[in-house]
């Protein structure tokens, strides 16, 4: 008899613990998961700043952070708006032909006072990464969605937070 009510109970706690689970996830970008950056500790620090300091939404998209939950990463939206603080910095922001505009998929630029380099990449996502600020912050843009409009409304936190200057 111990043996059934034990195995009710641990039955109840699984019912329970796969609704925290399922409760829990709610908030989460739908199945988007990101490789967490491993920036120094002073750069992990402006990351954290900026984590709070960021909006709730972006381009009419609610904030839905990707798996592992980490200060480091964000997400709004589905298809999911990706943000990764404390990346390294991309190969091609050293590329001649990218400053002198002659690569067809990279340009640099600046919107709202933050200097950005665009990628567009294989699956159709444009890829941007901040230029001269003390840690690079990456932004994903679904190919389907107004880039421009992402970046003008994360300019203000991150000129805020993530002070001008040389990255690591």
């Amino acid at each position: 008899m111990y043996v059934n009510c034990s195995r009710r109970r641990l039955a109840g706690w699984a019912v329970v613990a796969a609704l925290l689970t399922a409760v829990g996830c709610s908030g989460r970008a739908d199945g988007a998961t990101v490789t967490v950056p491993g920036p120094s500790p002073a750069v992990t620090k402006v990351c954290r700043k900026l984590d709070r300091a960021l909006p709730a939404t972006v381009d009419g998209l609610d904030r839905r952070d990707p798996a592992p939950a980490s200060a480091l990463t964000a997400g709004w939206g589905s298809p999911v708006v990706i943000l990764r603080c404390g990346v390294q910095r991309p190969p091609k922001m050293l590329d001649p032909a990218v400053s002198r505009g002659k690569d067809p998929d990279a340009v640099a630029g600046e919107v709202d006072g933050v200097g950005w380099l665009m990628e567009q990449q294989d699956d159709g996502v444009h890829r941007f990464t901040t230029a001269n600020r003390i840690g690079y912050v990456e932004v994903r843009v679904p190919g389907d969605r107004d880039s421009s409009a992402v970046l003008v409304e994360l300019a203000d936190a991150i000129k805020r937070t993530v002070p001008e200057g040389i990255a690591d």
